[in-house]
């Protein structure tokens, strides 16, 4: 192969791209089919085809420009005169992006319960091109959006949802969430932040800092903030929506400065400081933690996990099709086993993914909309956390994999769009929560509450809808085997300490291959169970293990 052969080839390769990713998507379209009907069918299907097309023809482009140093958002502490602004400004790239991001509805949506679906595709399709710097914006927007319109009143709830809802890029605010605080991070409950009442009753005062706040350029803050003389702890914890700007002037804060991040870097994201900061409070004050929690920590849990998603779809079309058009050795190196076995991974991990997330989002549809179950709300608790738990940590293995195919070429920023999704997905893994934090969630809920009779009840099941054949029932045991040990975590602190984060990543891989199963897709659910082997039969005692690694440690 000539020169000029080899930049053909490349030069195919980056044309092969799919100019509407979602009409390409298979895998996707069956599982919208299979969930919705009609109009409503219909209406997304047109809807994700448009959108699809601008992620291509604007959004790319834009993030390619605005996501490299030179074009990061930057802070601007004054304007010409000496006023105070603490604005963000950003390239223009960034707000060409923004329109594209906007007028898809994929926040608007969020005015009308029960449109989850049409949200997590969108959000799915944007991911293609990572965060981009509107994925985190968009998804703070619609949590915000949501814990106004399930739990603030009457009156608070129209003062600041409208804005949110606007489906005009120029003319709609964007939301944001503050909750981690520099001595607490993912204790919530160490949070020392201050909201004091004002005389009228009605709203309050918030003074202190606030360590990771993404979306610094946001119009309206949700924040976590202590009410003296309360309980200690995440109950002493309320929610309050506080706009930027009060009379023209910023609301009783600071930017401190902005974050210097290994991914994500198209987002503004900094350090904000409060001093008697305006804000109203969104639901009764003693059950503000409950609404951090289960409105906006969870609807950013699941649509990271969305994201996350899309990144890994997105390495999976950029490996499959270099390989396809790259050549090694005169054949093009998919044809070699040991790519081909790379790329099988990545297929499988990716599909599985897919449908356990989609999975996740026919809970959030049926709980915003009002007609879940109480066994969705049990399993939606669950799930929402391993589903990001598994599905981030998956999607940076994934992305990996896709530089391995590509070579010395993956790790070039202007040759690929994988670079990027790299450094997102590993910011990914570490948003709402560490893999830690959520596995611990997890153990604490399964002992407190029913769930892994949920969890029984929902992948069974699904099971019992897929053909019944040697292969299934393997995978019934196996799923057994599974709901056992976590049930043995529930009961035994010891053995939970050291053996829980692989049971749950054995449940989630399960839970995986059993919506793969329950489509049709067992090609796909065979190999993901065979590059997840299940844990031996025998474990090491927690006295064996602790000390191997220990030692381990020790050494290093």
């Amino acid at each position: 192969m000539t020169y000029d052969d080899a930049r053909a080839a490349l030069a195919a390769w980056k044309a092969d791209f799919p100019s509407d990713p979602y009409q390409n998507d298979v895998q996707l379209r069956s599982i919208l089919e299979r969930s919705l009907e009609g109009d409503r069918l219909v209406e997304l299907d047109s809807r994700a085809s448009i959108f699809a097309r601008a992620l291509v023809a604007i959004i790319a482009p834009a993030a390619q420009r605005y996501e490299q140093r030179l074009h990061l958002p930057e802070l601007n502490r004054y304007d010409e005169l000496g006023n105070r602004t603490e604005t963000v400004s950003f390239d223009p790239a960034y707000h060409q992006a923004g329109e594209a991001v906007w007028s898809s509805g994929v926040v608007a949506l969020s005015a009308q319960p029960g449109r989850a679906y049409e949200q997590a595709t969108l959000l799915y399709l944007l991911s293609l091109e990572g965060e981009a710097g509107h994925a985190c914006p968009a998804t703070c927007t619609i949590g915000l959006a949501r814990a106004l319109r399930r739990r603030a009143s009457p009156e608070v709830r129209d003062r600041f949802l409208p804005a949110l809802v606007d489906p005009q890029y120029a003319s709609a605010q964007r939301g944001a969430q503050f909750l981690t605080e520099v001595q607490g991070g993912s204790d919530v409950g160490a949070n020392e932040c201050l909201a004091v009442a004002n005389e009228d009753g009605e709203t309050y005062r918030i003074t202190g800092e606030k360590w990771f706040c993404s979306v610094a350029n946001a119009d309206q803050f949700f924040i976590t903030a202590r009410v003296p003389g309360g309980p200690e702890g995440t109950r002493g914890l309320g929610s309050f929506v506080a706009p930027r700007m009060i009379d023209g002037r910023p609301n009783g804060f600071t930017l401190r400065r902005l974050k210097d991040k290994l991914g994500t870097r198209g987002l503004a994201s900094g350090e904000i400081d409060f001093d008697g900061a305006l804000a109203w409070p969104i639901g009764p004050i003693e059950h503000g933690f409950r609404t951090a929690v289960s409105v906006v920590l969870n609807t950013s849990r699941w649509m990271t996990a969305l994201g996350s998603a899309g990144i890994m779809r997105r390495a999976v079309l950029e490996a499959r099709s270099f390989a396809r058009f790259r050549e090694a050795f005169g054949v093009p190196v998919e044809q070699f086993p040991s790519m081909r076995r790379i790329l099988a991974d990545m297929t499988a991990t990716s599909v599985g993914a897919l449908h356990l997330v989609f999975a996740l989002t026919g809970l959030e549809d049926r709980i915003d909309e009002g007609t879940a179950s109480e066994t969705d709300v049990l399993y939606h608790r669950f799930l929402v956390n391993a589903a990001k738990y598994l599905i981030s940590r998956q999607a940076t293995s994934v992305v990996r994999s896709g530089i391995e195919v590509l070579g010395g070429n993956g790790t070039i920023e202007d040759f690929s769009v994988l670079p990027r999704l790299y450094r997102d997905a590993i910011v990914y893994e570490s948003w709402e929560g560490t893999h830690n934090v959520l596995a611990a969630q997890v153990l604490n809920d399964l002992r407190r509450l029913p769930i892994l009779d949920a969890v029984e009840e929902n992948l069974m099941s699904g099971l019992d809808r897929a053909d019944q054949d040697e292969a299934s029932q393997a995978l019934r045991e196996r799923l057994v085997r599974a709901l056992g040990d976590a049930r043995r975590c529930g009961e035994d602190d010891g053995f939970a300490s050291w053996h829980f984060r692989s049971v749950l990543d054995e449940l989630g891989v399960l839970a995986e291959a059993v919506y793969l199963w329950a489509a049709g897709e067992v090609g796909e659910a065979t190999h993901l169970l065979a590059i997840c082997p299940a844990p031996g039969a025998v474990v090491e005692p927690e006295s064996v293990l602790a000390q191997r690694i220990n030692a381990l440690l020790d050494a290093h």
